[in-house]
C-alpha cells in the first residue's frame, strides 16, 4: 500500500464513520425528544437535547469536511501515480505495439480513460462504504423501531433487485460502446491536425468534416443509449420509495391506533425510511460510475498487462564499450505471419565502415537498422555487435551507442537547445553548440532571433524540412555513438543543404561504424560497401565502381535516377 494510502485513508474512513453513526442516532433522539419533552411539556429537557444535536451535528460538519479533503487527496494521489505508470509502461513497449496502434487510441487511454476513474477514487469509493453502513444501520434500526412495519415496506425490494440486476448488464456494455466510440473519434482527430496540411493540399475539407461528423455522431448515439439506460435506475428507486412511503402511511396509522407505537416512533421510522432510498439512490449513481470505470480500467489494464515484443533478459550485461563491429548471422524477420521482411541475411559491417543499403520500398532496408536499434527481435539467426548476440544485453547499453537519424524528423516542443540536448541530456551548453557547428546547423541556428533558445513547437513547424533535419543531425553526433544510423536522413534536403550535410559527415563518420540508406544514391558513393536489396534478400553488394561495372540492379538504379539509362 502507497504511504499516501497508509495515512490518509484510515483518516477518511474514521471521519466517515463519524459522520454516518451521527446521522443515524440523530433521528432517534428528534424521536424521543417528540415522546419524552414536547409531549409532556418538559422544555428543559428539550433545550438539553437541542444543544446535543446542534453538537452533533457541528462534529458531522467537520467529519465531512475532513473526509472529502482526505479522500479527495487519496484519489488525486492514486490518478496521479495511474497516469505516471501507465505512460511510463508505454514509454517501455516495443516498436511493434506502437506498429498496431494510433497516437490518438494511445492518448484516450493516458487521458480520457484514466480521467474517468477520478471521480470513482475521490468520490465513489469513499460514498460505497458509507451508503453501506448507511444502509445496514438503516435497516437496523427499523428492525428494531418495528419488525413488522419494515417486513411490509422490504416487499418491493426484491422487485427492484431483479429489476436492477437486468438493468446494470445493460448499462456496462452500453458504457464500453461509448469508450470504444471515444477512442476511434479522437484517434481520427488526432491524426486529422498532424496531417492538416495533406488534407488541405488535396482538398479534402469536407469529406473529413463528414466523415468526423459521422463519427461524432455515433459517440454522441452511444452516449445517448448509455445515459437513457443509466437514467431508468432512478425512477425505479423513487417509485420504490413512494410505495414505501404509501404503505408507512397506512400501516403505521394503523399500529398507533391499535399497539404501543409512538408519534415518536412514527417520525423517526418516516425520517428513517426517506434516509433509506437516498444511499439506495446513490449506490445506483455509484454503480453507474463504477460500470463506466470498470469499461476505462479494462482498456487501461489491457495496456498496462501489454509486455514488450522485444524483452530484456534478467541476466542481461551491459554491451561494454564496443568497436563497431556489426555481424547478422542467417537471420529471418517478419512483422506478422504473412509477410517474411528479411530471409536468411548475412551481414558483415566492420568497424569503422560506411555501409549503404539501397533497395525499393519493402526491400527490408529499414528492417535491418530496426533489428541493429534492436527496436525488433528476429525471428530467426542472430544479431550481434562486436560478436555479443544483442537479446543477451541490456537494451539502454545498445542505444546508449547507436544513434538514428530517421526521415521523418521529430522536433519536440521546447528551444532548439533542449531538442539537441535530448541525444545527451548531461551536455553542456557548449556542446550543444559544438554538436550543431559540426553539422553546419550553427550558422541558420544563430541567425534565428532568439538563437539557440528560439522556440519551436512540436514537430518543430516554423523550421524547414532541412532546418529540422540539421537539429536532428546534431541530435544524434551530441550523443557520440559509435554507430551511427541514416534511415534516408538526406531524402527530403535541398541539394545546398545536402552539401553542407555531405562535407560534414566526412569527418563525423571517420572512426563510427556508419549505415546509411538513402534514395538518393549519390549521397552514398564513398560508401565502402553498398548492399542492393529485394524483397528481403541480398541482389549484389560492393563499393559504388564495382556495382557500376558488374551491370546490374544498382546500375541501372544508378541510371535512372540521374536519367541516363542506355537501351539493352
Amino acid at each position: 500500500m502507497k504511504p499516501y494510502s497508509k495515512r490518509l485513508l484510515p483518516l477518511a474512513v474514521a471521519a466517515m464513520l463519524i459522520g454516518t453513526i451521527i446521522r443515524l442516532i440523530a433521528p432517534v433522539l428528534i424521536g424521543n425528544t417528540i415522546d419524552e419533552a414536547i409531549r409532556p411539556g418538559n422544555w428543559t429537557l428539550l433545550m438539553w437535547i437541542t444543544i446535543i444535536l446542534a453538537g452533533m451535528y457541528a462534529v458531522q460538519w467537520i467529519a465531512n469536511f475532513f473526509r472529502i479533503k482526505w479522500i479527495n487527496q487519496v484519489g488525486q494521489y492514486v490518478i496521479f501515480d495511474l497516469r505516471r505508470d501507465l505512460f511510463n509502461h508505454i514509454q517501455r513497449l516495443s516498436h511493434r505495439f506502437f506498429d498496431q496502434r494510433s497516437a490518438g487510441s494511445i492518448l484516450v487511454r493516458v487521458t480520457n480513460d484514466v480521467h474517468s476513474l477520478q471521480e470513482l477514487f475521490t468520490n465513489g469509493v469513499i460514498n460505497l462504504m458509507m451508503d453501506t453502513v448507511m444502509l445496514l444501520g438503516i435497516i437496523t434500526i427499523l428492525f428494531i423501531i418495528s419488525p413488522e412495519l419494515t417486513i411490509a415496506i422490504m416487499v418491493v425490494l426484491p422487485i427492484m433487485f431483479y429489476i436492477s440486476t437486468n438493468l446494470r448488464k445493460k448499462i456496462r456494455r452500453s458504457w464500453q460502446v461509448v469508450r470504444l466510440k471515444q477512442s476511434t473519434m479522437n484517434s481520427h482527430l488526432n491524426e486529422s491536425i498532424q496531417g492538416i496540411r495533406v488534407t488541405q493540399a488535396y482538398t479534402q475539407e469536407y469529406e473529413n468534416m463528414d466523415y468526423f461528423s459521422d463519427l461524432n455522431k455515433d459517440t454522441f448515439d452511444a452516449w445517448d443509449q448509455a445515459t437513457r439506460k443509466s437514467a431508468k435506475f432512478r425512477p425505479l428507486v423513487e417509485l420504490s420509495n413512494a410505495v414505501g412511503t404509501a404503505i408507512l402511511i397506512w400501516y403505521g396509522i394503523y399500529l398507533i391506533d391499535t399497539t404501543a407505537f409512538t408519534i415518536g416512533n412514527f417520525v423517526t421510522f418516516a425520517t428513517f425510511l426517506g434516509m433509506f432510498w437516498e444511499p439506495i439512490s446513490r449506490l445506483g449513481q455509484i454503480y453507474n460510475q463504477l460500470l463506466m470505470a470498470m469499461a476505462s480500467s479494462e482498456r487501461i489494464f489491457e495496456y498496462m498487462d501489454e509486455r514488450p515484443s522485444v524483452p530484456e533478459k534478467k541476466n542481461a550485461t551491459s554491451l561494454g564499450d564496443i568497436e563497431g563491429d556489426v555481424r547478422f548471422d542467417k537471420v529471418e524477420f517478419s512483422y506478422d505471419e504473412t509477410r517474411v521482411a528479411l530471409h536468411e541475411m548475412d551481414i558483415h559491417i566492420k568497424p569503422g565502415e560506411t555501409f549503404a543499403l539501397v533497395g525499393h520500398t519493402g526491400s527490408g532496408k529499414t528492417t535491418i537498422v530496426n533489428l541493429i536499434s534492436r527496436f525488433y527481435d528476429p525471428t530467426k539467426g542472430r544479431v550481434m555487435i562486436d560478436g555479443k548476440d544483442l537479446r543477451d544485453v541490456t537494451l539502454d547499453s545498445i542505444r546508449s551507442q547507436v544513434s538514428v537519424v530517421l526521415q521523418d524528423t521529430f522536433i519536440f516542443s521546447g528551444t532548439i537547445m533542449e531538442n539537441i540536448r535530448f541525444g545527451e541530456p548531461n551536455a553542456t551548453d557548449e556542446e550543444v553548440m559544438e554538436a550543431a557547428y559540426q553539422v553546419g546547423a550553427d550558422q541558420f541556428i544563430r541567425e534565428l532571433k532568439n538563437g539557440y533558445d528560439t522556440e519551436v513547437e512540436e514537430r518543430g513547424n516554423v523550421l524547414s524540412v532541412g532546418e529540422r533535419q540539421l537539429i536532428s543531425f546534431a541530435r544524434a553526433l551530441l550523443a557520440d555513438p559509435r554507430i551511427l544510423i541514416l534511415d534516408e536522413a538526406t531524402a527530403s534536403i535541398d541539394t545546398e543543404t545536402e552539401q553542407i550535410i555531405q562535407h560534414a559527415l566526412k569527418t563525423l563518420l571517420k572512426g563510427r561504424t556508419a549505415i546509411m540508406i538513402a534514395h538518393r544514391l549519390s549521397t552514398i558513393r564513398e560508401a565502402d560497401k553498398i548492399m542492393v536489396l529485394e524483397q528481403g534478400r541480398v541482389l549484389e553488394q560492393g563499393n559504388h565502381d564495382e556495382l557500376m561495372r558488374h551491370n546490374g540492379e544498382y546500375y541501372r538504379l544508378v541510371c535512372a535516377q540521374f536519367n541516363v539509362l542506355e537501351a539493352g
